[in-house]
C-alpha cells in the first residue's frame, strides 16, 4: 500500500509541476536529494560497520554473553512464560543488546526471528501472545546507550558536536522504556480481571 502511496505522491509532483512551469526545480531538487541521500549513506554506513564491528568483537570475546547473563533474570521477570533455556529468549536478548549499543539495523532480523520463536510458543496462533506484546513494546521503546545512527547523521552534516545527543538519548529512552513496560504491565492486567489471557 505505501508503495501505492509515494508513486502518487510523486505523480501529483511532477504533474502540479508541469502545469506550473516549474520542473527545472523539480530536477534540481530531484538532483541535489539523491547526491544527499549517497552521501548520507555513506556516512551510516561507515558508523554502523565500525558498530558493527565492536558488537562482533563483544561477540567474540564473550562480553555479549556476559551483558546476556546479567540481563537474564530481569528479562525473566517481563517474559515469564518463555522456558529458560528456549531460543527466544536467546533472540530476545541479542535484540536489546543490539538496540541497547543504537545498531536497529542489527537488531531487527534478531527481533523477527524472536517473534517466529514466541509465535512457535504460541501454538502457530494468528493473534499475539502476552510475550509477543511485551517483546514489541520493549523493542519499540528499548533503552539506547549509544544513538549511532543519529551521530552518523550529525556528523554528515557537520555538526560540531556529534555525541552531545547521547545523555538525552539515554534519559529519552529509559523513560519510554519504562513507560512502555508499565502500559503492557497494566493492560495485561486488564486483560487478567477482564478473564482473558
Amino acid at each position: 500500500m505505501i508503495n501505492y502511496i509515494w508513486v502518487g505522491m510523486t505523480l501529483i509532483g511532477v504533474i502540479f509541476a508541469m502545469v506550473n512551469g516549474t520542473m527545472d526545480a523539480v530536477n534540481e531538487a530531484l538532483f541535489k536529494g539523491a547526491k544527499e541521500a549517497v552521501t548520507l549513506c555513506f556516512g551510516l554506513m561507515s558508523i554502523l560497520v565500525f558498530w558493527l564491528g565492536l558488537m562482533k568483537i563483544a561477540q567474540d570475546s564473550g562480553l555479549l554473553d556476559k551483558l546476556s547473563a546479567l540481563f537474564r533474570p530481569f528479562i525473566r521477570l517481563l517474559f515469564p512464560e518463555i522456558p529458560a533455556n528456549h531460543p527466544a529468549m536467546g533472540y530476545i536478548l541479542s535484540n536489546m543488546m543490539a538496540n541497547f549499543f543504537g545498531l536497529g539495523n542489527a537488531a531487527t532480523p534478531l527481533g523477527i526471528k524472536a517473534m517466529e520463536q514466541l509465535k512457535i510458543l504460541n501454538g502457530g496462533k494468528d493473534s499475539a501472545s502476552r510475550s509477543m506484546i511485551t517483546f514489541l513494546a520493549i523493542n519499540t521503546s528499548s533503552i539506547t546507550l549509544v544513538p549511532t545512527t543519529v551521530i552518523a547523521i550529525r556528523m554528515t552534516y557537520d555538526s560540531a558536536s556529534p555525541t552531545d545527543i547521547v545523555f538525552p538519548t539515554i534519559i529519552a529512552t529509559a523513560i519510554s522504556a519504562v513507560g512502555a513496560i508499565l502500559i503492557d504491565r497494566y493492560f495485561h492486567r486488564k486483560r487478567v480481571r477482564n478473564g482473558r489471557r
